[in-house]
């Protein structure tokens, strides 16, 4: 039994709806069918979910919003007129989208969610009904009805653990369920979204909850790419990582999964086949627990920009008992959270995201560890990038730090920090903005093109 998610992209519109239903039908057992709110339909076009956030601010803020409400609806009925099935589900969609426009907005956060999940919910419902239309035994199912409970977090949701007892009961009904991505509801009836990319999410959840054999992510592309092909021309496909390396690429910046999303299957030990709704021959990238280590050291390269560093320096600052507790306080003070805090016998950098300060808030905390931690010194950095470098055979290969240390030499990158991870799968290296794409460049080539010697 598998767990089939389509992203936007792929639900685009009927031409990849038609695509869709192909690939459900080849394939009996794939029973669960998550799917995402339509998607760009072309580079300039705009997402569902962007249009409905529009909508529900202009309706928070008392403005006009039936230009967007109708282009909303208008996306809905490109894809009804393509693929001719009965205009019913038109209306049905058009009177739910209403009544959430016109509901409660004394809680703006719970308004937005509920909004910008009917993206998801009314895509559901339009799918079920073309499943159904050509044939299929398939049915919608609502996240409530199949008792996907939350945590009370719009916009970040947790699931609940009492959720996947609730959601193996799925695999008693008859025929495809077709299910939306992205939300689950509170306690309390209302509709909670998980962060952006939520429909990964919400496929890693029912791949866990129904005990599924794989859990199949379909996408635009053949495979998870071990660097960005913006970067590299025609960059090496992955066909297999492990877990705790797509988790350590993505939160350095691969755009293929939120960090968070595969935990739930992860957990449950079912692997992920990435997959193109293009080309569903191609084999895709597994992703799974445990993997041979036979590609080399490196799996794959990620960045990410936006950051900077506080760095602070102290004469004995190793001997003095809870600095760090005292310098992370401040931080805390103010609400910020920190990535990495590389550090030495008299100094320590804590490095984190750049747009949680102004320069009101930078001299604040500058101030605060002057004075009341006594350092000597107290920089702050802008636009850096963190650039990782990932691969479970790093455990086990000499040298791989100063491979990649060197091939940053030679392109004349000069490297503002390095951080080992403590998993011992990754290594990061911190430098300014204009050179992420050389960065990036020299460390594929040192891995993935030159020959070691």
């Amino acid at each position: 039994m598998k767990v089939v998610k389509f992203g936007g992209s792929s639900l685009a519109s009927g031409e990849q709806l038609k695509k869709v239903l192909n690939i459900v039908e080849s394939d009996p057992t794939r029973k669960v069918v998550v799917v995402s709110a339509p998607g760009k339909r072309y580079s300039d076009d705009i997402k569902v979910t962007d249009l409905l956030i529009e909508c529900a601010e202009k309706h928070l803020a008392n403005e006009n919003a039936d230009s967007v409400f109708q282009t909303i609806i208008e996306r809905y009925a490109s894809i009804v007129k393509e693929l001719s099935i009965p205009l019913d589900i038109l209306e049905t969609i058009s009177t739910d989208l209403k009544a959430l426009l016109s509901g409660d907005k004394s809680k703006p956060e719970s308004y937005l969610d509920a909004v910008k999940a009917s993206g998801e919910d009314n895509n559901a419902k339009l799918i079920a009904a073309f499943f159904q239309h050509c044939g299929l035994n398939a049915e919608y199912v609502n996240p409530k009805d199949a008792g996907l409970l939350v945590s009370d977090e719009p916009g970040n949701a947790q699931v609940l653990p009492e959720s996947y007892e609730n959601l193996y009961k799925l695999r008693e009904k008859e025929g495809i369920v077709v299910f939306p991505g992205f939300f689950g509801y509170n306690k309390k009836g209302e509709v909670i979204t998980f962060s952006r990319s939520g429909s990964d999410i919400t496929g890693s959840i029912l791949a866990n909850g129904i005990k599924a054999d794989l859990y199949e992510n379909f996408t635009d592309v053949d495979a998870v790419y071990s660097v960005n092909p913006t970067f590299v021309q025609n960059p090496k496909e992955i066909s297999e990582l492990t877990y705790r390396e797509m988790r350590e690429l993505s939160y350095a910046g691969f755009s293929v999964f939120h960090d968070e999303a595969l935990i739930p299957a992860f957990r449950a030990g079912i692997p992920v086949n990435v997959k193109n709704t293009n080309n569903p021959s191609a084999p895709g990238t597994r992703i799974v627990n445990e993997r041979s280590n036979s590609n080399g050291p490196v799996i794959g390269i990620a960045s990410d920009k936006g950051f900077c560093s506080i760095y602070v320096s102290k004469y004995l600052m190793n001997r003095e008992i809870g600095f760090g507790r005292k310098l992370l306080q401040i931080l805390e003070d103010y609400g910020l959270t920190y990535e990495h805090v590389p550090s030495g016998i008299d100094d320590v950098t804590v490095i984190l995201r750049q747009d949680q300060m102004d320069e009101v808030l930078e001299a604040q905390i500058k101030d605060r560890i002057m004075t009341e931690l006594h350092a000597d010194e107290v920089i702050i950095e802008h636009d850096l990038v963190l650039i990782m470098v990932v691969g479970e055979g790093m455990r086990h290969n000499v040298g791989t730090t100063a491979r990649a240390a060197k091939a940053l030499a030679n392109a004349d990158v000069n490297i503002e920090m390095i951080n080992q991870g403590s998993s011992e799968v990754s290594m990061m290296f911190g430098v300014k903005e204009p050179q992420e794409k050389s960065a990036v460049q020299a460390l594929y080539n040192e891995f993935f093109v030159a020959v070691p010697v």
